[in-house]
């Protein structure tokens, strides 16, 4: 059967979709990369904020246009939407899709589809992107922080750490199908383990010791309250860990960090990122702001400000609160205006495209390894990522004077010029 898989949302939803594919090739379906070409069309959905959950409702009505008109056979609806509105999601389109799978129940689409599902499964999906340099690892599912405005609790569970030695093996096979890149991915890798009598230091010692050389390990997605010197000392000390971390600090006023239930301090957040940086100046740092949560004032917001001037991060995102159904922060009183909400969030990003220039020039005369994701045949240019940049959310590297390079090679470059996301640079 040729089939579309359709992956919406984080990587963490990359990582599960890659492996429901392995197991639809294991059991001889065909994929395909185009939905006019399938059968049957499966999407993974998200469901964790307002806005995703439309952007899945209109990739839901689309497939269903298509099976109306002829062109699809079968629709499967898996993931996190269902797991938030399975009730709401049949009684609107019971009609045009043919199951409805919650997350982690993916031997049910291997049944509902004829074949047997196999836990086991040693087959190596292809990256879903297509960029099988790059790859996800998922180390837990679910979340036991349970941050006030948050509905991953509610969606996915308590916190699941994957077994050390599961991770360890698929590592390896990701590494053998051509990996030179792994992302570490869960909703909290700090307390990976704890479940299951490990931790991530016992992970990472373990993939630095058993990976083959050259291998990139990024770790997305830290708590800053059990981010602390002794666990940066150790990453540091693992040369496959690359010098970049992914810590959402989402606030820092003492009054929003409590009401979101993230018992943080500015202070802790300040101490460890000025060590990160007292250790390698060149460190990247990436962070998460939300604006617009219930009660924030003015004053509030300056103090984000001010603690982004003062760290400098290389890289920020940031979104305006949406209040979830069900969690407690959709309760709380002080509703701030959505254009409020907004105008904060621009002039946070307007003030971040600064910094992220400023640190960008850091880096001009500098050498950096380059891992290489297009190719342009006629200018000899190509681009990539340097270890500063992660795969879809960060800049890019371009590199000029290159010939006879392959998608993933990993290049040398002098940097001579950037913009606030990109870096410019001559091969060496």
């Amino acid at each position: 059967m040729k089939i579309f898989v359709l992956s919406m949302g984080c990587a963490k939803n990359t990582a599960d979709s890659e492996h429901l594919t392995a197991q639809l090739i294991e059991c001889g379906h065909e994929l395909v990369d185009n939905v006019s070409d399938a059968d049957t069309a499966i999407i993974n959905t998200c469901g964790f904020i307002q806005d995703a959950v439309k952007e899945n409702i209109d990739a839901i009505i689309d497939l269903e246009n298509l099976k109306s008109e002829g062109r699809l056979k079968k629709i499967i609806l898996a993931g996190c939407l269902v797991n938030r509105y399975e009730t709401e999601l049949k009684n609107e389109f019971s009609e045009s899709v043919d199951l409805f799978v919650r997350s982690e129940e993916w031997n049910r689409i291997i049944q509902f589809l004829g074949g047997n599902s196999n836990a086991n499964c040693k087959t190596i999906s292809p990256a879903l992107n297509k960029n099988f340099w790059t790859r996800y690892l998922k180390i837990s599912e679910g979340c036991n922080t349970l941050c006030s405005y948050c509905a991953i609790p509610m969606i996915r569970g308590r916190l699941r750490s994957v077994p050390l030695k599961t991770l360890i093996d698929e590592a390896l096979m990701l590494c053998a199908s051509g990996a030179k890149e792994l992302c570490i991915v869960g909703q909290d890798l700090t307390v990976y383990g704890s479940d299951i009598h490990t931790n991530l230091q016992e992970l990472i010692h373990e993939l630095n010791r058993e990976l083959p050389k050259g291998i990139w390990l990024r770790l997305l997605y830290l708590h800053p309250n059990r981010v602390d010197e002794a666990l940066i000392d150790f990453l540091i000390n693992h040369e496959k860990v690359i010098h970049y971390l992914d810590i959402p600090i989402q606030h820092v006023d003492p009054d929003i960090l409590s009401l979101m239930n993230r018992p943080c301090s500015s202070g802790h957040m300040q101490k460890i990122f000025r060590y990160i940086r007292s250790i390698d100046e060149l460190f990247t740092l990436r962070t998460t702001i939300m604006t617009g949560f219930p009660s924030e004032t003015e004053e509030n917001f300056e103090r984000v400000i001010d603690f982004m001037n003062e760290i400098e991060f290389d890289r920020l995102g940031a979104f305006v609160y949406s209040p979830e159904e069900g969690t407690k922060a959709a309760k709380l009183k002080g509703k701030v205006s959505k254009n409020v909400a907004e105008s904060r969030c621009a002039r946070l990003m307007e003030e971040q495209s600064r910094i992220s220039h400023e640190r960008s020039e850091l880096f001009i005369g500098r050498e950096l390894d380059v891992m290489i994701e297009d190719i342009d045949d006629e200018s000899h240019e190509v681009w990539g990522r340097s270890y500063r940049d992660a795969p879809e959310v960060d800049g890019l590297v371009c590199v000029s004077g290159l010939n006879g390079a392959s998608l993933g090679d990993v290049v040398r470059a002098k940097i001579y010029d950037c913009n606030e996301n990109d870096l410019f640079g001559e091969v060496i």
